[in-house]
Formats: C-alpha cells, structure tokens, sequence
C-alpha cells in the first residue's frame, strides 16, 4: 500500500521557509525583499543583546544588532515569526544547566511579553548544542530548534528539536537546489513523485559583510509569488506537518480521520484529499 503522500495548503506540493538570525539592521532589508516576493520566515532574536537606544554604528561595522524599539517596529504584525536564540547569544552547552534554562526561558519571555505572542522556536546560538541543551528545549516549551547543519535535500524535518536546513543561502549548489525545487517532477513515474520542503538560512548581515545582496535577490525573483507554493514561517511548517502526522488511518487503509485543529491536504490511494478538523472519510 502506498504512504499517503503530505500536500502543502491549497493541495501545493511545495513549501519554502527562511531562518535569519541576530535582529541585525540588515533584516529592514531582508524583509523588504521577502515582502515583495511574498516569502515569509522566522527571525531569531538575542532580547538580551539589543543595541542601545541611539545607537550610531561607526563605518564598515557590518554585525548592526539593531535597538528594541527598532525590533519591534520591524517585525511586530509583520507577518514573519520572531523566535528565541538565547538571551545573550551563549554557547549553550557550555554552561551549567541552570544557566542555560535562564538563557533559553528568559529569552523567550522576554520576546513573548514584547511581541504579544507564544513563542515555541529557537535557533541554536553558533550552531552549537548537546543532549542536555535539547532536554532543556524541551522544558522551556521549545518544539523546533533550528541547526547550522544542511541537508541538501527537501525532505520533511523528523527531529524538529536538531532541524537541519536545506541549505545556507551561500552554498555554491543553490542554483541547481532551485531548479531541482521548482521543478515538478513530470518526468519521474507516479511513485517517485514527492512533495517538497524548502528551508534557507543564514544571517543578513552576511549580504552585505560579502556584497552580494544579488544572491537573495535573484533567489526570491526566482521562488517567489507562485502560486504552486506554500510560503510559511518555521512555526506554521512545524504545525502543519505536525498535523499530517497526526492523521488517524484504519488498518487497511481505506478510513482516515484528522484529530487536529487544522485543515490537511495530502495524496492517498490516487485521491488527492483535503480533510477539515475533526473530519473523517472512507477511500
């Protein structure tokens, strides 16, 4: 029996997600392009490493965290998601487990009281972490924790607490990841046939540390405002795949049922099936 096969809202057999990271100037910039391209990501914030109010940069500083009242007027209702990554941009993992907890849960209370929100993601500080920092995600109601590591694939994540990305938006390949993600696969027999996840990367900053802003320009000319699909930010990729999930199948596959409070499309038995909370069918 074929697995059913995940479909992205609106019946889309594609996704595409960002993750940028450190609440830089630079992000004004980032977010105009992604606005314009109609592409939408997650924003990882240190609440303890905020500029000063006033603050003037010298020139050729190119790391430019940005104030508080600068954070908030950029991402507040901007449609984009506001996450944790530390309160102070620590390696978590090397410091006492208590230390840790206050870096990960005053980060987020902090960012919760300031946006107005439920903050549930993270991304680690330099990439680094161990066991003891997931178990610590875990209590402080953290459910995704993004890596520096990438797969080079599209492929659904599977441990959402150490998520690997696609790619960095400097990788040499995402040329040819693009084309491979835009591409529909009509070439390949039916069961080859896959839905695909997109998720980017980096630091904002790093367009302009490197001179190529051109590089997030033409990726977002290239992916964005298409209709096949699906822009999210990392918490509404994590909800709705966590959701396809969840989906209740009889033993001989034949019923099905969606036990969650969303709305689910996904390809099964030939049918391509939109199935609302609560609801259930029979094949």
């Amino acid at each position: 029996m074929p697995n059913p096969m995940i479909l992205f809202p609106g019946g889309r057999k594609k996704a595409l997600t960002l993750s940028y990271d450190d609440g830089v100037e630079q992000d004004m910039r980032l977010i105009e392009i992604m606005n314009r391209s109609g592409l939408k990501g997650t924003f990882n914030i240190n609440s303890g490493e905020y500029a000063p109010e006033g603050t003037v940069y010298p020139a050729g500083r190119v790391h430019r965290r940005m104030t508080e009242a600068q954070v908030t007027a950029l991402y507040k209702d901007s449609g984009h998601e506001i996450a944790t990554h530390g309160l102070t941009h620590p390696f978590l993992e090397r410091l006492p487990l208590n230390l840790a907890t206050y870096e990960v849960m005053k980060d987020r209370e902090n960012l919760e009281a300031q946006f107005d929100t439920i903050v549930r993601g993270h991304a680690y500080p330099y990439g680094t972490y161990n066991d003891n920092v997931v178990d610590i995600l875990k209590n402080c109601g953290i459910v995704y924790a993004r890596t520096v590591e990438t797969t080079g694939r599209f492929d659904l994540p599977v441990d959402w607490l150490r998520l690997k990305a696609t790619c960095h938006h400097d990788d040499p390949k995402l040329q040819e990841l693009t084309d491979q993600f835009l591409d529909d696969d009509e070439k390949l027999p039916p069961f080859a046939r896959r839905s695909k996840f997109f998720y980017m990367w980096g630091h904002s900053y790093e367009f302009e540390g490197n001179d190529n802003w051109n590089v997030i320009e033409n990726f977002a000319a290239r992916v964005g405002n298409r209709s096949d699909v699906w822009y999210c930010t990392n918490i509404e990729a994590y909800d709705y795949i966590e959701a396809f999930r969840s989906l209740l199948f009889s033993v001989d596959g034949k019923r099905v049922q969606n036990p969650s409070a969303q709305t689910v499309w996904f390809t099964h038995l030939d049918r391509d099936v939109k199935l609302a909370p609560g609801e259930s069918m029979t094949f």
